[in-house]
């Protein structure tokens, strides 16, 4: 093939196709294999300037202002701030309305070993 414009153009995109056939082909033997496991980070104090650990996740869902649907706030607080948290957004209390402080599970296998 001469080198012209052309040919140049007609290579780069034989050459493309080629490399996305052979990233297909990879992942569809990939298709097969687990997901490794997700490592979390230890989650921090939700609140501004608190660097302790959290120890519950507040969960409160209510409706909308508009409304127009449920909004859900999640907050992980260390212990001393979740001692002061309480409903804010009773307003918008409904059927589905939900407040809920539940405790972070820790990691027992590192106390195990």
């Amino acid at each position: 093939m001469p080198d012209t414009k052309q040919g140049r153009d007609k290579q780069a995109r034989d050459a493309e196709k080629r490399r996305r056939r052979r990233d297909v082909e990879e992942s569809l033997e990939r298709g097969d294999e687990e997901e490794p496991p997700q490592e979390e980070a230890p989650r921090t104090c939700h609140r501004r300037d608190c660097n302790e650990l959290a120890a519950f996740l507040v969960l409160e869902r209510y409706q909308e202002e508009t409304g127009h649907g449920a909004v859900e706030a999640e907050a992980y607080l260390c212990r001393a701030h979740t001692a002061e948290e309480s409903p804010t957004n009773l307003d918008g209390v409904y059927e589905d309305y939900v407040f809920r402080v539940e405790p972070i599970a820790e990691d027992r296998s590192a106390d195990e070993t």
